[in-house]
């Protein structure tokens, strides 16, 4: 299931309600306790019944029992009173409303094994009385079999108390991973519940078996009786333990299951509740910090790539830190507004900064729409290239498309005069800069040369100036379009350049 905002979160249920219940109420932790501790007696009780040991107590039976119930009492009482101060000391933050602080959430992860230590030192001094005291009133002496089916049933209620405590805790976990971030207790682990549901279900049960086996005064019929009870008890117990722990498994594995499939599908605001401080909570919490990671890795490369293109954004965000670059035949385009010093005199700057972007606006459409990169922005001006960093098989008829579209749909809407230049030739084009901070560009003779012309078609109607390199690189569907303009005079260079500009197109009749 997910709610409004793409949060996955688990079926409620009548047990999670009985649990969330349990943390609320002010006697809920203590009723859940005493519950496993009855349940320790219970055992122990029906373990003596059926083997018929009353029957030993003969006379006895009366004062044996009461002699016997006195520690159990006294534990009994001091236990609700440790269990009501252990609500209150472990989630005195719930009542408030708030977060727990980072030492409370701490501290409420070791509640389970705190607990159940409490109760195993709590069985221990009563198994040894009890079995002492029961012994005394039968002529067997049966010291050794009393104070193993009282262990087992000490054993028994621990571990019921350790499942049950782990349990309750389980709705506020999500705050308290909220509160610690990646969080684990190691008495939390699949591995602890696993080996705690096993013994509950089956060792405890078999232990006893096979203490009523090993006690010559137990009759036949009382072992036979009390073998198939600790059997049919083994197996509705393990049915019972063996589904909460597979439910308690499969149910967070298959949300994450679902969270990774959308995440896989693009779909990045998929979030996972925290549901234990196991493995699966730490998986659940890596599944969210993934997640949150793809997003912003979204983000920045939507961020990156506005201002360095898409494919310089993709080459960076692919590779690792060292400064990479290769040479490679480009055209270069350049494009300059015709001046800007007087328009930008003549307007207030929030005005010319408008008329601005929207000349880069053209710029940038008509140079990725023609598979070349907007390299960078030079106050006014713009260098694009093409072929780099991705490699086209024809670099100079893309190039020289652009340029006739950005003249075309900048003087159309006659906001600006411009002049753009086109130059072709081997250049560097990768990172330049250090390990901390570093630019995609492009160096060579190419980029040099296309600035120069663009200052010379300024002065040209047509107001693009292409070198002849570009010319002979084109296809011949485009060369058709441009016509000899003359050799240029070009700053920086030796020889006179011959340049081209388009032919202006026929006006219709």
């Amino acid at each position: 299931m997910t709610d409004i905002t793409g949060r996955l979160r688990p079926r409620s249920g009548a047990v999670s309600r009985v649990m969330l219940w349990s943390v609320r109420a002010r006697w809920g932790l203590a009723t859940m306790v005493i519950a496993a501790h009855l349940s320790g007696l219970a055992v122990i009780a029906t373990q003596l019944i059926l083997i018929g040991f009353p029957g030993r107590l003969g006379d006895d039976l009366a004062r044996g029992l009461i002699t016997v119930s006195i520690y159990p009492v006294v534990a009994f009482l001091i236990g609700i009173g440790l269990a009501i101060r252990d609500r209150d000391a472990y989630f005195a933050w719930f009542d408030r409303s708030g977060k727990p602080t980072p030492e409370e959430a701490r501290r409420l992860l070791h509640l389970p094994a705190g607990v159940t230590m409490r109760s195993l030192v709590m069985w221990a001094p009563g198994v040894v009385l009890s079995a002492s005291l029961l012994a005394r009133f039968t002529p067997e002496n049966d010291f050794t079999v009393l104070l193993a089916m009282f262990t087992i049933g000490g054993l028994e209620s621990a571990g019921l108390t350790y499942l049950i405590v782990d349990r309750l805790i389980r709705p506020v976990v999500p705050i308290v991973a909220g509160v610690l971030g990646a969080t684990m207790h190691w008495s939390s682990s699949v591995f602890a519940r696993v080996v705690l549901a096993w013994a509950v279900s089956g060792a405890m049960p078999l232990s006893a078996l096979i203490v009523v086996l090993a006690d010559p005064a137990t009759s036949e019929d009382h072992r036979i009786r009390t073998g198939i009870y600790l059997a049919a008890i083994s197996l509705a117990v393990g049915v019972l333990a063996t589904a909460a722990l597979a439910r308690a498994v499969a149910t967070p594995l298959r949300m994450l299951r679902i969270a990774v499939d959308r995440i896989t599908r693009g779909d990045l605001d998929v979030r996972v509740p925290v549901g234990s401080a196991s493995e699966i909570g730490r998986l659940e919490h890596s599944v969210n910090e993934m997640s949150a990671n793809l997003r912003e890795r979204l983000r920045m490369r939507d961020v990156f790539g506005r201002h360095v293109g898409e494919e310089v954004a993709e080459r960076a965000l692919a590779g690792g830190v060292d400064l990479t670059g290769d040479v490679r035949e480009v055209s270069a385009l350049f494009v300059d507004v015709t001046g800007s010093v007087a328009i930008s005199t003549g307007l207030p700057p929030q005005e010319f900064v408008a008329k601005l972007n929207r000349l880069l606006a053209t710029v940038v459409a008509a140079t990725e729409d023609n598979d070349g990169l907007v390299n960078k922005f030079e106050g006014d001006a713009a260098l694009c290239i093409f072929g780099a960093p991705i490699a086209l098989a024809d670099n100079a008829t893309p190039a020289l498309r652009a340029a006739r579209r950005i003249r075309d749909e900048v003087l159309a809407a006659g906001e600006l005069d411009i002049g753009i230049g086109v130059a072709r030739g081997r250049v560097f084009a990768g990172d330049v800069g250090t390990d901390t901070r570093r630019e995609f560009t492009v160096i060579g003779d190419a980029v040099n040369a296309a600035a120069r012309l663009t200052t010379r078609a300024k002065e040209v109607p047509r107001r693009v100036l292409v070198s002849q390199s570009v010319i002979d690189a084109a296809a011949d569907e485009e060369r058709a379009r441009w016509v000899k303009y003359g050799s240029v005079a070009l700053r920086g260079i030796s020889e006179p350049e011959p340049s081209w500009t388009d032919i202006e197109p026929e006006a219709p009749v």
